[in-house]
């Protein structure tokens, strides 16, 4: 279970879920990241402290669950699915995990965006 007390930086996406996260570009206003996740595969639990907008490079069905492991996004009951080419946006995210449900690779390009308050 995880509490308030764990470290954030310990869990940011280039230290815990690093397999996954590939760092584009960094400085002080933004980070941008390739992710992917190939079919079959699910990230350990990871945070995203910032912001960001989401660019669809490919798509596939994924399901996101929290520290817990519960459930908390099935992409399978959104009303439409994204498509390449979308952007998207995407609140800062706590402590949680990504499974690929479906049978291709998942890639978003992710443009974080740092706040002034660290």
């Amino acid at each position: 279970m995880m509490t308030a007390a764990h470290d954030t930086h310990a869990l940011d996406a280039m230290t815990a879920a690093a397999d996954h996260h590939q760092v584009l570009l960094e400085n002080d206003q933004v980070r941008v990241l390739d992710t992917r996740l190939p079919a079959d595969e699910r990230t350990p639990v990871h945070t995203h402290r910032w912001p960001a907008t989401l660019y669809v490079m490919s798509w596939s069905d994924f399901i996101r669950r929290d520290a817990d492991g519960n459930v908390i996004v099935d992409s399978r009951t959104w009303e439409r699915q994204p498509a390449v080419g979308d952007a998207l946006w995407l609140p800062p995210l706590t402590p949680h995990s990504v499974e690929n449900i479906g049978n291709q690779e998942l890639r978003l390009i992710a443009i974080e965006l740092k706040s002034a308050e660290e």
